[in-house]
């Protein structure tokens, strides 16, 4: 049976804007208050996936969340028209509005960890969606995310469904974002790399002290749990605490990993050696890649700044792997030359293709972030919801919906405008037309 794994791209929402609202990302706060362009940024996440899926990949999309959230500012207490309740909340209340107007769904990697049935103890994809308890703004997606995926993957004899794990920060799960699976073929059996920044529960065990470390230990454990995977095939690894508080503040900003490849810095973890070495040993005799990357090499800083780790590396269908990195890559001197001669080594990578994602990037997210990986079988991608699947018919039918519904340019000030809801509802609710992914929207639901 042939075995592939699916890229889920995030669409990039309508109100896509930079509030820099997530203390511990620096891009994202180097870049708070500046002037968006939700139409460039929708389009260069779409070149992405059709670039993709012309390599050969399989691609896929995934929706955007509804912003701003008018159903959690009338939580909050205000009331009225929708005009009215986002007029009150701009002014009585601006740090609040601002929080209800952003979404960090375009960073599909933070939707949700995912788990193949290579790997569960029921032979089926499991599926939790993140809680993102650490910022206000973006605990706020996890229902919608959830019933999204399910839209996607509705089919109930492949896929398990699990709802997010309890918010509290005690709970603090970031998604795939701080998981990596490797394996020798996606469809076998393969080691789940869980990174997590602190213990809930112990407070003397390492911490970042500077930034918050949003994924919990416990956490961890209880996604392996929820998923039904074996402790044999699972490794607990700590993200440097050091680290964190130079702005990493996911594993996937400084590690990523693919079927038998481990490309990472060299101040990533805490305890190294020991985690590496557990990992071959689960991994098996098989001949496991790992790629260290040394600070003389390329800094933390200049790693985050390009977000070299924040890659994607892909297998093509010749067998070989390329990274998928973003043009700030190719414009740093000491990343460059660290690719051109990555390619050049004895690794399964071989290429480098630089896609333009500044729209992302100037928010704190590269290539990887925009991404859920999905290993899937050849049944399983059968029985996913087929007008999800990127080709050259829903690339069109995408292209002209966002040339159709999004703005040129979004500044703050524009999100309490009334017009900008009334426009973002109406292209959402032909999206998850074109999608077929049912009422998945608050608005669709009253």
């Amino acid at each position: 049976m042939k075995n592939r794994e699916v890229n889920f791209d995030g669409l990039v929402g309508p109100t896509h804007n930079y509030a820099g609202l997530s203390f511990g990302n620096v891009a994202s706060l180097n870049n708070a208050n500046a002037k968006s362009s939700p139409k460039q940024a929708a389009l260069q996440g779409l070149g992405k996936m059709k670039a993709l899926a012309d390599m050969g990949m399989a691609q896929g999309v995934l929706a955007p969340q509804e912003r701003p959230d008018i159903h959690m500012l009338r939580r909050l207490g205000f009331s009225g028209s929708d005009a009215d309740v986002l007029k009150a909340a701009a002014e009585k209340a601006p740090e609040v509005h601002l929080a209800c107007c952003s979404a960090s769904s375009m960073w599909t990697a933070n939707a949700a960890t995912v788990s193949p049935s290579a790997d569960t103890a029921d032979g089926k994809v499991h599926f939790t969606p993140a809680n993102l308890t650490n910022k206000f703004h973006r605990s706020l997606e996890p229902e919608v995310t959830g019933r999204i995926l399910q839209g996607t993957f509705s089919d109930s004899k492949h896929f398990a469904h699990h709802k997010h794990l309890p918010d509290n920060e005690h709970f603090g799960d970031e998604g795939a974002a701080n998981h990596t699976r490797l394996c020798h073929d996606y469809g076998q059996e393969g080691v789940e790399l869980f990174v997590y920044g602190r213990h809930a529960f112990d407070q003397s065990k390492p911490a970042p002290t500077k930034y918050p470390a949003r994924q919990t230990f416990e956490a961890c454990q209880a996604i392996a749990r929820l998923h039904g995977l074996s402790d044999e095939n699972v490794v607990y690894m700590q993200q440097n605490p050091a680290v964190i508080d130079q702005g990493v503040f996911h594993n996937d900003v400084i590690s990523v990993g693919n079927q038998n490849v481990l490309f990472y810095h060299e101040q990533a973890f805490f305890d190294t050696e020991a985690k590496l070495q557990e990992i071959q040993e689960k991994f098996g005799d098989r001949l496991l890649h790992f790629i260290k990357v040394s600070t003389e090499a390329v800094s933390v800083q200049e790693a985050v700044r390009t977000y070299l780790f924040n890659t994607q590396i892909i297998t093509l269908p010749n067998g070989e792997m390329a990274i998928i990195a973003p043009t700030e890559c190719e414009e740093s001197e000491s990343v460059s030359r660290y690719l051109s001669e990555l390619v050049t080594l004895d690794t399964p990578i071989k290429k480098v293709h630089y896609f333009d994602v500044k729209q992302s990037m100037r928010n704190g997210g590269g290539p990887a972030c925009l991404r859920l990986r999905v290993a899937l079988t050849e049944q399983e991608l059968d029985a996913v919801n087929p007008n999800t699947l990127m080709n050259d018919t829903l690339y069109a039918k995408l292209t002209n919906w966002v040339n159709k519904h999004y703005r040129e340019e979004l500044s703050v000030a524009d999100l309490s405008d009334p017009t900008l809801l009334i426009e973002s509802r109406t292209a959402l609710d032909e999206l998850t037309q074109i999608l077929k992914i049912g009422s998945v929207y608050p608005f669709q639901r009253v």
